[in-house]
This record gives structure tokens, sequence and C-alpha cells, in this order.
């Protein structure tokens, strides 16, 4: 009976491995990019590729294993969420209210740490950032969200409680 199911376990892995989602790997910039309509200093683009764009982009940088079912399934998983919460390659196409709220959501994962995730930095250790990266990055994004919302002349918010 156990010779049987490791036979059927084996056989489904096997199987599985025949079955890949779509790559998150696009030919052509995006029109909507956030570089194309926002200023995005050097230093700031160089972590957000460094950092952020295999999630939340529409270039995923891609690892050998990721050619391991159900690896792959779980990958495509993550950088659909990365996508669906935030898409730098779509910036522009946002509403520039959900642009405000996106930047502050940036600068709430740095000042809180929750961004990367843990998970991606087990193996992108060159994704770590340190204290002076992040203080960078949440000065731009606090300096470009500030320019977004006095703009488009939108309201201020209540203070968010703890």
């Amino acid at each position: 009976m156990i010779k049987k199911i490791l036979w059927l376990l084996l056989i489904a892995i096997v199987v599985i491995q025949f079955f890949h989602p779509t790559k998150n790997i696009s030919t052509a910039a995006s029109p909507n990019d956030i570089t194309l309509h926002f200023a995005v200093p050097e230093n700031v683009q160089n972590i957000l590729k460094k950092s952020c764009y295999d999630c939340h982009s529409n270039n995923t940088v891609y690892p050998w294993y990721n050619n391991i079912q159900p690896v792959a399934w779980w990958l495509a998983n993550h950088v659909n969420e990365g996508k669906h919460e935030l898409n730098f390659n779509e910036f522009a196409s946002y509403a520039p209210k959900k642009q405000y709220h996106k930047l502050n959501s940036v600068i709430d994962s740095q000042k809180d740490g929750w961004m990367p995730l843990d998970s991606y930095l087990w193996i992108h250790k060159d994704a770590i950032l340190d204290s002076q990266q992040k203080h960078l990055l949440v000065s731009w994004a606090d300096s470009l969200a500030r320019d977004i919302k006095a703009k488009n002349n939108l309201p201020d918010e209540p203070e968010k409680k703890d």
C-alpha cells in the first residue's frame, strides 16, 4: 500500500512539472511607468529595481528554482499579489488618490519593516535595505506623495490610530 502511494506521489510530482504559470516578463516599456511621469532619482530607482521590482513591476527576474513545481506557482502567486497591490510600471494609470495612498504604503512598509518580504530576502540578500536606503526611499515617497496631494487638491486624511 505504501509503495503504491509513493509511486502515485512520484508520478504526480513528475506530471506537475509540465504545467507552468505565465511568467511576468514584458517585452515593451509601459507608458505608465512611474519614471516617465514623476521624478525618480537614480539612487531611488536603483533601490526600487534591486528590492521592489521583482514583485512590483511587469518584469520579474526569475531564479533557477522557478522551473520547479510547485515553487513556480508559489512565486507566480507572490508576484501577482505584489503587482495587484502596487505596480511601478503602471503607477501613472492610478488615480491621484490611489497614487498618494500607494506612496504612503511604501513609506509605512519601510518604517515598519514589512517590505521586502522576509521570504524574498532569504534568497535575495542583495535586496536587504540598510537604514540609509530606507530613509532615502521614505523621503522620496513622502515628497512625491505631498506633490501629488497638492497638485490634485486631495483632502487631508484623519491621523492613523495605532
